[in-house]
């Protein structure tokens, strides 16, 4: 699945270099020589890019993209959304990508139907899964392992043992 890590901004310098605001958490992965990146946006984009090589300039990300030469091919670029191809299924037991939770149903220790995954939140203190129910107000559930058990990607599934009262801090 395609996914997006970054966003193309002004040129730097006249080599054909390009600054990028990173929107991945693992950008040496994504953007480290010879990864693909598939710029969307203004037409005539090309369909692929090749990183040629990056490094970090005042906090940002600056990459040189083979077949990109001089500053007015760099100019070219700015605002395109950089895609990359991710493997969703390419966890550890206890680490998700977020858009392989978004969607799956929420179902308490006894099976029955809570909702669906609608977002995953990350704050400061902790991750939350915000779950949409039908007729009520969404659930923020804690992410963590004494109260979602269970997460099965596979059947679509995850199941929490919701702490007592916990599904009604929304109803004020």
């Amino acid at each position: 699945m395609r996914v997006v890590v970054g966003r193309i901004g002004r040129a730097q310098g006249i080599r054909g270099e390009v600054t990028v605001e990173v929107r991945t958490d693992a950008p040496e992965e994504r953007f480290s020589p010879g990864a693909l990146v598939h710029p969307t946006g203004p037409p005539g984009l090309p369909a692929t890019l090749e990183v040629a090589g990056h490094r970090w300039h005042g906090g940002r990300l600056v990459l040189r993209l083979a077949g990109v030469a001089d500053r007015t091919a760099a100019e070219s670029l700015r605002g395109a959304l950089l895609e990359a191809e991710v493997d969703l299924q390419d966890n550890d037991d206890e680490e998700y990508h977020d858009l392989s939770l978004i969607g799956l149903a929420v179902v308490d220790a006894g099976g029955a139907g809570l909702g669906r995954v609608a977002e995953v939140l990350h704050l400061p203190g902790q991750d939350l899964l915000a779950v949409r129910r039908p007729d009520q107000p969404e659930l923020l559930v804690p992410f963590v392992r004494a109260i979602v058990t269970r997460v099965d990607v596979a059947a679509g599934l995850v199941v929490v043992d919701l702490p007592p009262g916990l599904d009604t801090l929304a109803d004020g």
